[in-house]
């Protein structure tokens, strides 16, 4: 890996601040952030792996620049993370706040260089998911010996990962509750925006406006939400699905036509052949899944027939989406993709599967898990989850690999027979603590709901939103200890 050498710019000193309390936590808890990203070096080893993964090299001129761009993409990721602002509302704050600008590196003497929105956007995706990954182990590694532990985080004694708490959850996916007939409604105003695009820039074909279509579709999507309360509500909900499904022939007939047509003709339009693709290919996408839509909606109103998850098609832009019965109270069905977490016993997230299919059984992700851990951290002394990770093969995993089991038993009697064990007892009493440590993780760092597009750039959000809360969870203790060493000292002198 090659060595990464950049001089910091000159930051102007923060502003004093009198009072506003919480304000000087979070500016305390942000300097120790940016502190400890210093210190530890990982800021230049993570930048200095990303350009080694290219394929071809820079140019010295081109290299200098493309690490400062690298540099100001970890910080706005990581700032972006902690505060849990949107790409709006970031570039709006870094404009005005002293202290977001400080650790971006981007308030200079002669004024402030902000960022956009859309630079923002380009920022999550530079580095790749396994080295924001690697990062996140380099980090929690960082705190495992009493030296490091004492220069970072102003204690004698080293974090530990001896105990593991694991939990599951669902990351929901940005849609509407995917209604069959919805997705024709999605389907007919992602087409009709596509050919009034093309119809914008010179290639026309005759046919009505594309807004008149929309606008058929929006009338029908009304009657069919209002059948509920009428008498004869299936026999009516048939009889508009029916309409709907003629007005969509009609519309796909229209985009297969300016399809051939920007395919035929691109040149006659001032597109690139690159954007000109990116609307064929949103066009291509609809027409692609449009019979089956159409069909599964068919099954279920025509049909009242039912039609199994795995065949259902839950977003015409999202196909890694799944159906997750969990039964919690107020989500009995939830519309997304699993998500498993381990943290130890300070917060700090140690292991962490974003699973692309269908999750399996909670019980299934027990061995994994201890693999990466193990591999990572070393053999941990303890792994404490909920009764719904509880089979007998995974307590023969335990027992073998000679770790404690706090898995919570399904059996009554079972159940009763641990309970007499006190370190049992105070495990599961520490692992309540998890559910919170998954509920702070899915509202304050990913997003109510996560905006982010795909699976590939969900798990990059993912895994950069698990790199701040432990950054940001170190930098807490980090400032907590700091406070207290201060006051220590204070009355000592007094």
């Amino acid at each position: 890996m090659p060595i990464i050498t950049f001089e910091p710019e000159f930051r102007p000193a923060l502003p004093c601040v009198y009072g506003a309390k919480d304000y000087q936590e979070f500016r305390a808890d942000l300097i120790e952030a940016d502190r400890i990203l210093t210190e530890t070096g990982l800021e230049e080893r993570l930048i200095a792996a990303q350009i080694a993964s290219y394929k071809e090299p820079f140019p010295p001129r081109q290299l200098k620049r493309h690490i400062k761009t690298l540099r100001l993409a970890l910080r706005h990721n990581i700032l972006l993370s902690i505060t849990g602002l949107s790409f709006r509302q970031l570039s709006q704050r870094l404009a005005d706040s002293h202290l977001f600008q400080w650790f971006t590196h981007t308030g200079f003497i002669d004024g402030v260089r902000p960022v956009s929105k859309s630079t923002l956007e380009r920022f999550e995706k530079l580095f790749d998911v396994e080295l924001v990954s690697e990062m996140i182990h380099e980090l929690n590694q960082a705190v495992t010996d009493a030296a490091h532990a004492e220069q970072l985080l102003y204690r004698q004694t080293a974090l530990r990962f001896d105990e593991i708490f694991a939990d599951t959850t669902c990351v929901k996916a940005d849609l509407h509750f995917p209604v069959d007939w919805v997705l024709l409604r999605d389907a007919a105003r992602t087409l009709m925006q596509a050919i009034t695009l093309i119809r914008e820039h010179g290639l026309k074909h005759r046919m009505a406006r594309p807004e008149t279509f929309i606008c058929s579709m929006n009338k029908l999507c009304i009657e069919m939400t209002h059948t509920r309360k009428k008498k004869d509500a299936k026999k009516v909900r048939k009889k508009i699905f029916r309409c709907m499904k003629q007005l969509m022939k009609t519309i796909e007939r229209h985009a297969e036509r300016y399809h051939a047509l920007l395919e035929e003709n691109r040149e006659q339009t001032d597109w690139s052949e690159l954007e000109a693709q990116v609307v064929l290919d949103r066009i291509k996408n609809i027409l692609d899944q449009l019979p089956l839509a159409v069909s599964q909606a068919h099954e279920r109103i025509i049909g009242e027939r039912r039609v199994a998850n795995s065949d259902k098609i839950l977003s015409l832009y999202d196909p890694d989406i799944h159906v997750l019965v969990r039964g919690k109270a107020g989500a009995e069905v939830e519309f997304g993709n699993g998500l498993y977490l381990a943290e130890q016993a300070d917060g700090l997230i140690v292991d962490w599967d974003f699973m692309k299919e269908q999750p399996p059984a909670d019980s299934k992700l027990v061995e994994p898990s201890l693999e990466r851990i193990r591999e990572k951290y070393g053999s941990p002394e303890s792994y404490t989850t909920d009764r719904g990770f509880d089979t007998a093969a995974n307590d023969l995993v335990l027992e073998k690999l000679a770790v404690f089991n706090g898995i919570c038993p399904k059996s009554p009697l079972k159940l009763q027979e641990k309970l007499e064990d006190e370190t049992f007892c105070l495990l599961q009493k520490r692992r309540g603590s998890t559910e919170g440590r998954i509920g702070i993780f899915k509202n304050a760092y990913l997003g109510k709901p996560m905006r982010s597009k795909s699976f590939e750039h969900r798990e990059l959000r993912i895994t950069w939103c698990i790199l701040g809360h432990n950054l940001w969870k170190l930098a807490t203790m980090a400032a907590q200890k700091k406070a207290e060493l201060e006051v220590e000292a204070a009355q000592s002198a007094a």
